[in-house]
């Protein structure tokens, strides 16, 4: 008598294959969310440790030049020059040792919201989310008076929420 043996090949069939790839599916849908999320985070905290990096920067040029802003900061049309190269008591750009000041900041400082690193020179005392005349393609503020700062919001149309960063303003 022959014994016919039936081997049984392993394998998935489609019907499970199915499933794994309905769950992977599920999982995705509620992970990637949260991942987009994340960059728009890391953006807003980036901004608020550079607005902190840049108050204290302007408090140390204030020491150094007698209590006073720089001068071209709060100008039209502005730049960041006696904050990013060596600057003597008055204010003046150079090299050299007649220069002992600075730099204070390694480059323009950008926005990471917006992108953008122009500066609104005002008079105005804002609060995080107040809405920002004039602040159109800026990426900071800058009371002219006393030298506070602040960054604006991702469509620079408020000044940005540091304690609240979930504030619905910053993202408009």
């Amino acid at each position: 008598m022959t014994v016919v043996r039936r081997t049984r090949k392993g394998g998935f069939t489609l019907v499970e294959i199915l499933i794994v790839v309905i769950i992977l599916g599920i999982l995705a849908a509620i992970v990637i969310p949260q991942f987009t999320s994340a960059s728009q985070d890391a953006r807003k905290n980036s901004l608020t440790s550079q607005l902190q990096t840049l108050r204290s920067q302007l408090e140390l040029y204030k020491l150094q030049h007698l209590d006073q802003l720089p001068t071209k900061l709060v100008a039209t049309p502005f730049n960041w020059s006696q904050l990013t190269a060596k600057t003597d008591n008055t204010g003046a750009t150079g090299v050299g040792t007649a220069f002992p000041f600075g730099p204070y900041l390694q480059a323009d400082p950008i926005n990471p919201l917006n992108g953008k690193f122009a500066v609104l020179s005002d008079t105005i005392e804002y609060t995080g989310g107040d809405a920002v005349t004039g602040g159109a393609n800026k990426g900071f503020v800058m009371n002219s008076a006393n030298g506070k700062i602040w960054g604006t919001s991702a469509k620079y149309g408020y000044i940005y929420n540091e304690t609240n960063s979930s504030d619905a303003n910053n993202d408009n």
